[in-house]
């Protein structure tokens, strides 16, 4: 009995080291946008951004574009920064918010935010 309760005992440490170490794993990967997320931010892009802002650029103010340099300069340097304006909007550019939908702000942003890392280069 006690040999049984010893190897019970043993079984549930290793099985909450193993979760613990998966759980750890899974947390320290990198936040990448699934394939889905990316699909969407991208379509939304395409149907409510991409008439100003061709390939991350700005065809009315041209410092006012969506590669990472211009971002930063203007205090944009995360993709919340991007969700508020794309919701809100900013100077001459209305907000988006209602066509966007739910989440769609954030959605967007995260996508924007991954292209001007990538420098806006299509893989």
């Amino acid at each position: 009995m006690k040999k049984n309760l010893y190897f019970f005992f043993i079984k549930l440490i290793g099985f909450f080291l193993i979760s613990f170490c998966c759980t750890f794993f899974y947390l320290s990967l990198p936040k990448e946008l699934n394939a889905i997320e990316a699909d969407l931010g991208e379509n939304l892009f395409k149907h409510n951004c991409a008439g100003c802002h061709i390939n991350g650029g700005n065809i009315i103010r041209r410092s006012k574009n969506l590669k990472i340099s211009s971002l930063k300069r203007n205090g944009i340097d995360n993709p919340e920064a991007i969700a508020k304006i794309a919701r809100q909007g900013t100077g001459i550019m209305g907000g988006y918010e209602d066509k966007l939908g739910d989440n769609g702000d954030q959605i967007v942003a995260n996508w924007v935010w991954e292209q001007a890392q990538k420098a806006w280069v299509q893989e």
